[in-house]
């Protein structure tokens, strides 16, 4: 990032201050009514609305819900900005003055609460801080400014809809494509890496089909409740017994379900899990053994059927550009100061933010930014007590308003002028 550069990303950023209390708002309102993936409406409509009124041209339900904005600033660059839009179905318990008390039917017509326990909100708030300045500021910079509102991130579904939309056929190619995360690291902090980021992820499905009786009579059943049981705790050997110790891998049984009463022995059990890999060659592995074990254990069970494996979602992995990230890293450094900018290990968390880059065949970049109050985080530490940090997707997952929000608009800002820069 040179002096030219540096001195655009000031001149755009003078406008944020001023900016700051309506863009605290945005995301308070935001947080006070989430939406779950693929309804995310009311949300979409915040965005478009704001991108309408700071001059861009805005396509609206790019996959259903997703929303496209362009602004067309002279010859040069075309930087792509994303931000992901959705909640989770996860009661609030922040105790903010702000918090959801929203509860809604989620695809399967169940009735869930819901909560922004991802940080998304301050991802929507931060894109549309950063299209606002850019905007605002528009003789520090000469290219096309793309900023995309992607629904259902948290299904692994709305990238893909948005690709599956015509988003590459409808839009111009982007020179790069640039996201961010807000994580559980002290606020201010802007992480990131070169290579592999976020881990590939799998959610499967497992049925397991067994003969129902009397509790009293378990000779005449074909039980599979103690089949589920055998089978999950095989399943734990994979990756004690299957990985080796410098290849990383985590498998998380999250749903163990069968029977509706204590003395009744079901016909099946359903169990759900999730696989993280960092390399190609292993989740394939992975996914062999979990089909062996399975198909195994319900033979040895004597099951009736044969077990039904079916996917849940897919995320790929999230791969930096080395050159790509190599320039954001040097704008990060001459724009923050050098103790906030930190290098970051792969992260076994997942995102399909690299559906775009990789399909599209453009170079992208992907970083975390903090969120936790810096003197909790740093007490943690201390005590040895980081554990007790709410993690996204905790319902205590609330990241503190300042400085994160002015962080992550000036790290989108600053990214993009490391190639918009006039």
């Amino acid at each position: 990032m040179d002096s030219t550069t540096a001195k655009s990303s000031g001149i755009v950023l003078a406008n944020l201050g001023d900016l700051l209390p309506d863009l605290e708002s945005v995301y308070k309102d935001i947080h006070a009514h989430p939406e779950l993936s693929m309804q995310e409406t009311r949300t979409a409509g915040i965005a478009a609305d704001r991108l309408r009124a700071a001059g861009y041209e805005v396509t609206t339900g790019v996959g259903k819900t997703g929303v496209v904005g362009l602004l067309r600033n002279g010859k040069g660059p075309e930087v792509m900005l994303r931000a992901d839009m959705d909640a989770l179905p996860v009661q609030e318990a922040t105790g903010l003055p702000y918090a959801s008390k929203v509860t809604t039917t989620d695809s399967t017509g169940k009735a869930v609460p819901v909560m922004h326990a991802c940080g998304h909100d301050m991802h929507v708030t931060w894109l549309i801080g950063a299209a606002t300045v850019l905007a605002k500021a528009r003789d520090a910079w000469k290219g096309t400014l793309m900023p995309v509102f992607q629904p259902a991130e948290e299904t692994a579904a709305g990238a893909q809809a948005m690709i599956d939309d015509g988003l590459f056929q409808r839009f111009p190619k982007p020179d790069v494509v640039l996201g961010q995360h807000v994580m559980s690291l002290p606020a201010g902090i802007i992480a990131g890496r070169a290579g592999a980021t976020t881990s590939a992820a799998d959610s499967l499905q497992i049925r397991l089909f067994g003969r129902g009786a009397h509790g009293s009579m378990p000779e005449a059943s074909i039980d599979p409740v103690v089949m589920a049981a055998a089978t999950v705790m095989r399943l734990q050997t994979i990756v004690s017994r299957e990985v080796a110790a410098n290849e990383a891998a985590v498998l998380t049984i999250g749903v163990l379900q069968a029977g509706t009463k204590e003395n009744v022995i079901p016909d099946e059990a359903i169990i759900k899990l999730n696989v993280r890999t960092f390399d190609e060659g292993v989740r394939k592995r992975m996914l062999a053994a979990i089909e062996r074990i399975v198909n195994a254990e319900a033979a040895a069970s004597g099951a009736p059927r044969k077990p039904e494996i079916t996917t849940l979602d897919r995320y790929s992995l999230v791969t930096n550009n080395p050159e790509a990230t190599k320039r954001v890293g040097e704008a990060f450094r001459q724009h923050f100061p050098a103790d906030r900018v930190q290098e970051t290990k792969p992260t076994t968390a997942s995102e399909d933010f690299g559906s775009f880059g990789s399909e599209w065949g453009a170079p992208s970049v992907f970083w975390f930014v903090g969120g936790i109050d810096p003197d909790m985080y740093a007490k943690a530490k201390k005590d040895g007590r980081m554990g007790e940090i709410p993690t996204n997707h905790n319902p205590r997952f609330a990241p503190v308003i300042h400085p994160t929000l002015e962080t992550g608009v000036e790290a989108l800002v600053v990214g993009s002028q490391a190639w918009l820069s006039a």
